[in-house]
């Protein structure tokens, strides 16, 4: 932990040294957008050359829904379902249309850079970018996530970080469970506008819905500058440490009839720190060709400490786990530790081949992940932040490494003024070893390759509608656990997936609507290690999503969106833990067959105001579809659908000062978000309130 805080003061120390040459022109207004990778772009004329579904949040949006978490935004996205385990989202569970929440097949970045801990060699859920410094998220689905890759099944997610306004800026908010939070901003710009320099730090304590609480630093420091007339560089350093309460326990089902609230693991912690450094340069080469490339790198630490149980037992007339007089110095270390370092580069060409106009795109990309994967048991309380991770029983001592090469082509043909077909191909190539440290006959390398094509086209019907549309061929890693296994599966999930649409605004109305299909090939249940003898066609998913928004005029605005999906089921019988069969035509797990939102908002002079409503549907908890919750491993059951109420609102008392508050689930649902080893509780209502002052 020293060396991380150490860092951690370094890194800011050689910021604000170079702020030293940035004057400190607080009242100038931006002379450019620093440098960043945008999966849909900035402008409506960018949204409407992608032949696919599109979902941008901006910060408007962020500031009307008050999110604690990077999913409190996701959720309001259509084709987004959030299976929440606690309020702050310390890891990442979502799906989108329809696959399971918690599953790898959906690609997360920030900026433009992978933020998943380990997309070839290990579980990619352990981080979740802190909202604090986001001013917008985008999602990308369709044919056009092809750009990207891999783990693009779903699509695309990209959050996008805010550059600090010059000046100095501070953000306070308090709130239910003993909430704190506090945001500092420092922005500053050269008299010319042409460099900026950015720090966002946050720092927020909690004691945390069902006493799961968390204490969280995040800082990032972004900077950049034009060099010359034609290019331009930005640099961004984030730091990450978080400690939470939280386990993959929770309450039994008599302890949440009862409406119990208490932790049902207290000495459980989930410890993570991440450090990150990405280099973005933008080369304007002339009026028809621009190359932007991508450097990153970051490191990771996870250290999962639960106690040892013996059992349950009752307790003031529920049940309980029970953790025995003899298990407080018992406890199972899962330790990983992840390094990734990348570069991505894209060139793009304005041409006029075949008489008509033509955008192209090419891309490489290349990427290194190394993991260190330690499992030690009856491990002493006190160690949990021994940074050796070697104490105990050591169960599991091995490295994992990763090699990956991405080629990406891509030709949009603008056929007349109204028709463009845009046609891609992806190439992926990726080699995967394994050390055991303990056991040399474990030891296994893996290589492989796969080409992924796609095509798609929009046609603008009149100046009010567009149809949009494509196929394309999607892929996912398999999980290092069963690449190098010879038994297990080492082939990655494939699906083909088929999306059209249409999208457009008129008078004060904006809408768009697609269908989507989507054919998995060796569909791996997310927690189920193997599938014996994998078929074509294991999964399918079918749905349509939709989003409306309507500006009454009168300071009145009304968005909303569904996502309706009668098919997600398996196709074939398949094998799994326990020999319990998942038969053909049962639902996939955690994928609900109705999912809204709905947001009324208000806007006149200073005061701002927002009730949002959120709905899911009833969900499995595991292929099995059992009706009830299992009374032995509450894993699987059928979970009831909910909805949420929030109201948010802000008023800016002047150009300076202005005040916040929300009240999160208005009308105290009680439901269950999510079975583990255990049953999730989703919040209960809740307040928060806060204050912004620049000075």
């Amino acid at each position: 932990m020293q060396v991380k805080n150490t860092s951690l003061v370094t890194a800011v120390a050689l910021a604000l040294g170079t702020m030293g040459s940035v004057s400190t022109a607080m009242a100038q207004e931006r002379a450019f957008q620093l440098p960043r990778i945008d999966v849909v772009g900035q402008t409506e004329a960018e949204r409407a050359r992608i032949p696919a579904a599109v979902n941008v949040l901006t910060q408007e949006d962020v500031d009307r829904i008050q999110p604690r978490s990077t999913e409190d935004l996701l959720r309001r996205v259509p084709g987004v379902y959030i299976k929440g385990e606690e309020e702050s989202a310390v890891v990442t569970n979502f799906g989108v249309r329809g696959i399971p929440a918690g599953d790898f097949k959906t690609l997360v970045l920030e900026d433009g850079v992978p933020v998943q801990p380990g997309i070839f060699i290990g579980n990619s859920r352990y981080y979740n970018p802190r909202v604090q410094r986001m001013e917008g998220v985008e999602v990308l689905k369709g044919a056009s996530s092809l750009r990207y890759g891999p783990n693009n099944i779903g699509g695309v997610i990209n959050f996008q970080t805010r550059m600090p306004e010059d000046g100095v800026s501070v953000r306070g908010k308090v709130g239910s469970w003993n909430t704190q939070e506090v945001v500092a901003e420092l922005g500053g710009s050269s008299p010319s506008g042409d460099s900026r320099f950015g720090i966002i730090a946050t720092r927020a304590e909690s004691d945390g819905w069902m006493d799961k609480g968390y204490t969280m630093t995040d800082v990032m420091v972004r900077a950049g500058t034009a060099i010359g007339e034609d290019q331009y560089i930005s640099a961004k350093f984030v730091y990450y440490d978080n400690e939470a309460n939280i386990s993959y326990r929770g309450l039994f089902e008599d302890a949440y009839k009862a409406g119990k609230t208490f932790n049902p693991a207290p000495d459980d912690y989930y410890l993570t720190s991440r450090t990150s450094f990405d280099v973005n340069h933008e080369w304007q080469i002339n009026r028809d060709a621009e190359l932007r490339t991508l450097v990153y790198w970051s490191e990771m630490d996870r250290g999962y400490w639960r106690q040892n149980v013996d059992g349950t037992k009752q307790v003031d007339g529920v049940t309980v786990w029970d953790y025995g007089p003899d298990n407080r110095n018992a406890f199972r270390g899962a330790v990983r530790e992840f390094e990734r370092i990348g570069v991505d580069s894209r060139l793009t060409l304005n041409h006029e081949t075949f008489g008509i106009n033509n955008e192209a795109e090419f891309g490489i990309r290349y990427m290194e992940e190394e993991m260190l994967d330690i499992d030690a048991r009856n491990t002493p309380f006190a160690l949990r932040y021994d940074t050796t991770h070697q104490a105990g029983d050591l169960r599991q001592d091995r490295t994992l490494s990763a090699s990956n090469i991405g080629l990406f082509a891509q030709n949009r043909f603008d056929v007349t003024s109204d028709l463009s077909i845009t046609a891609g191909l992806r190439t992926e190539r990726y080699k995967v070893e394994r050390e055991d440290r303990r056991n040399a006959d474990n030891d296994g390398s893996l290589s492989d390759s796969h080409f992924l094509p796609g095509i798609g086209a929009t046609y603008r019907l009149n100046p009010s509608a567009q149809l949009f549309g494509g196929i394309h061929r999607a892929m996912a890693p398999p999980q290092v656990a069963n690449a190098l296994d010879p038994d297990l599966v080492s082939d990655p999930e494939k699906s083909t997936n088929i999306e059209i649409g249409v999208r457009g605004a008129t008078g004060s109305m904006r809408y768009e609507v697609a269908a989507f299909n989507m054919d998995f090939s060796n569909y791996v249940e997310p927690g189920i290690s193997a599938i014996a003898d994998p078929k074509e066609g294991d999964a399918r998913i079918r749905g349509v999503e939709g989003a409306a928004g309507y500006d009454f005029g009168n300071g009145f605005v009304l968005d909303g969106n569904f996502t309706w999906i009668p098919t997600a089921e398996f196709r074939s019988d398949i094998p799994v833990e326990d020999d319990d069969d998942v038969a053909a035509g049962n639902r996939l797990p955690y994928s609900p067959e109705w999912m809204g939102n709905l947001t009324l908002a208000y806007h006149t002079g200073p005061l701002e105001a927002a009730l949002l409503v959120n709905y899911t549907g009833e969900v499995y908890g595991e292929a099995q579809n059992r009706k009830q919750i299992d009374p032995d491993e509450h894993r699987d059951g059928r979970l009831s659908s909910y909805y949420t109420v929030d109201l948010t609102g802000q008023y800016a008392v002047n150009q300076q000062f202005s005040v916040f508050g929300a009240v999160k689930n208005l009308t105290d649902e009680r439901y269950i978000s999510g079975l583990r080893q255990g049953i999730y509780v989703g919040p209960e209502r809740s307040f928060e309130l806060g204050a912004k002052y620049r000075f």
